[in-house]
């Protein structure tokens, strides 16, 4: 058996039950429902703020795709803008070459149609002086034969032969 004052008696444990569901009443009255309230607000809370961070992982990763994809068309509208820079450089490069090349054949035709002239110019130059030449030679040889009047004569008889001939 348990000594004296280790033995409760039937009204102290009586009154303790009494005591206790008071307190457990008051409690569950006053203290455990704005305790139980106040968990549950915390617990939607903290899964309103799960929600709305996982929606913010969706958003960022929306994001995020929007941005690779604008990125995608920035790179091909840069690539595009070159490829038609490029074929704008070559097309010009062809241009002024054909430009530079019918140029350099009007050059060419025109020095040609110049020396074709100039060759022209002195060939007739050429040719008169060749006959003003001729002529005073002509000149000097029928002078020096027609001054002795037996040359004359025989000048006449060849000429007369020949005119005969013909």
């Amino acid at each position: 058996m348990l000594p004296a004052f280790l033995s409760p008696e039937l009204g102290l444990i009586f009154w303790q039950l009494v005591i206790f569901l008071l307190v457990l009443f008051l409690l569950g009255k006053f203290a455990w429902k704005p305790i139980l309230l106040a968990l549950k607000e915390r617990e939607d809370n903290i899964e309103g703020a799960l929600r709305m961070a996982d929606q913010a992982k969706i958003e960022m990763q929306q994001l995020k795709a929007g941005n690779e994809k604008l990125l995608t068309d920035a790179r091909l509208e840069r690539d595009r803008m070159m490829l038609e820079a490029t074929q704008m450089a070559n097309q010009h490069r062809e241009a002024e070459k054909a430009r530079a090349t019918a140029e350099a054949n009007t050059i060419v035709q025109q020095a040609r149609e110049a020396i074709q002239q100039e060759k022209n110019a002195a060939l007739a130059e050429v040719k008169n002086t060749a006959a003003k030449l001729s002529l005073d030679i002509a000149e000097r040889i029928l002078r020096r034969e027609l001054a002795d009047p037996a040359a004359q004569t025989q000048l006449v008889d060849s000429y007369l032969k020949d005119v005969k001939l013909n």
